[in-house]
């Protein structure tokens, strides 16, 4: 029986792990840990997604950039599986592991031996799927063949989620394609934007207790970030593309694409047959609240503070970040610093000050991506924003 059966896309990816996980210690009760990290191919960077853990669990809200894990770099590379059977031993002499090795986390939270193997999508690989146990040498090939079982199982849960927040965000591109929007909101400027949510969001999660912010939030905040503004397709490209400030009634129109990108979400869902998934409710929210203002003073809904849910208030700081620091068609890139200044102003006012303040924290990382997504002289000149007309 499939331990999964009766379970549909609304229930996490956590919770569903968790049952796995429950299922997997009936035959092997020593595999105290299963975690699985997702592999960013754009980034090179492997990230902490969802984890089933008896006890503290020893990496949350993690990333680490692949090339410089030697070990996991290799095995993605090659494939096939990994035993370490006395993680101690592989930290260093007596157990004595160096400082920041992922091994001594491990060894540190009780740990003996660990089971890795890689999961792919489509044949490209994905990210790792490991398992933990206080018993040394515990990973025997006859329990690691029991074991494939649930790793098939699992890669196949992952993918299945992964594929679906991909097939919603390829059929909005299908649907701007078909609206004949032009490709002023470049690649480089929406892979900006998702990064910046994405570094938001772990920094919150970092610095809170709040549940509600765990690493399957955060990766499909990243997922669906770059979707936030569908409804543009609906408004005229002498308004997204004019040179110059909009005019009080332009503004107005500028400002249906909320409505709009909502109704296009809920026909997706309706198409999809996902009405109900806990990931597609991230994106509605997403798309209906990102130009809410932290005092009350936006739109269309006039949420005010936590009422305006996380996931838009963390996109809304990302993407006006990016507006600011890129060329539009009415002004220049605006400095850094500049930018952040502006947003430490408004912080309170329009931004919600937590995810203004995570942002402003990852400057390393802000001029890593900016660098990396850099776009062209062409694509930088991007659509007019809704948030206000000088941005």
């Amino acid at each position: 029986m499939d331990p999964l059966d009766g379970l549909g896309l609304e229930v996490s990816v956590q919770a569903r792990l968790r049952l796995i996980h429950d299922r997997i210690k009936q035959s092997l009760p020593g595999i105290s840990r299963v975690a699985i990290a997702t592999y960013d191919h754009a980034t090179q960077v492997l990230r902490t997604f969802v984890h089933s853990t008896d006890g503290e669990p020893p990496f949350t809200h993690y990333d680490a950039r692949l090339p410089e894990v030697p070990s996991l770099n290799e095995l993605a590379r090659v494939g096939g599986d990994r035993v370490i059977g006395d993680l101690a031993a592989a930290c260093g002499h007596d157990g004595a592991p160096p400082a920041g090795s992922h091994n001594r986390k491990l060894v540190d939270h009780g740990y003996r031996s660990s089971y890795t193997k890689p999961f792919y999508d489509r044949g490209r690989f994905a990210g790792f799927m490991f398992f933990d146990s206080p018993e040394p040498d515990y990973f025997a090939p006859t329990r690691i063949h029991h074991l494939s079982v649930f790793t098939a199982l699992i890669g196949t849960m992952i993918a299945k989620d992964i594929d679906k927040a991909r097939e919603v965000r390829s059929a909005v591109q299908w649907a701007k394609d078909f609206g004949h929007v032009h490709d002023a909101e470049t690649a480089g400027h929406l892979e900006r934007m998702a990064h910046y949510a994405e570094l938001i969001g772990r920094t919150l999660a970092a610095a809170t207790t709040n549940v509600g912010i765990d690493d399957e939030f955060i990766e499909f905040v990243f997922l669906f970030a770059p979707l936030h503004d569908i409804g543009k397709i609906g408004i005229p490209d002498k308004i997204l593309l004019k040179e110059g400030p909009l005019t009080h009634d332009e503004f107005l129109e500028m400002q249906t694409h909320v409505k709009q990108g909502v109704e296009l979400v809920d026909s997706l869902t309706r198409r999809f047959d996902i009405v109900g998934d806990e990931h597609v409710a991230i994106l509605r929210n997403i798309v209906a609240y990102h130009h809410e203002s932290f005092d009350g003073d936006g739109y269309p809904s006039h949420l005010a503070g936590t009422d305006i849910p996380i996931e838009a208030r963390i996109v809304t700081v990302a993407d006006v970040f990016d507006a600011l620091t890129s060329k539009r068609p009415y002004k220049e890139a605006y400095p850094v610093d500049e930018a952040f200044r502006f947003l430490k102003e408004q912080a309170g006012r329009k931004f919600d000050p937590n995810c203004v303040d995570a942002l402003i924290r990852n400057r390393p990382r802000i001029a890593e991506l900016q660098r990396r997504f850099a776009g062209n002289s062409v694509g930088d000149v991007g659509f007019h924003e809704g948030y206000s007309p000088e941005l």
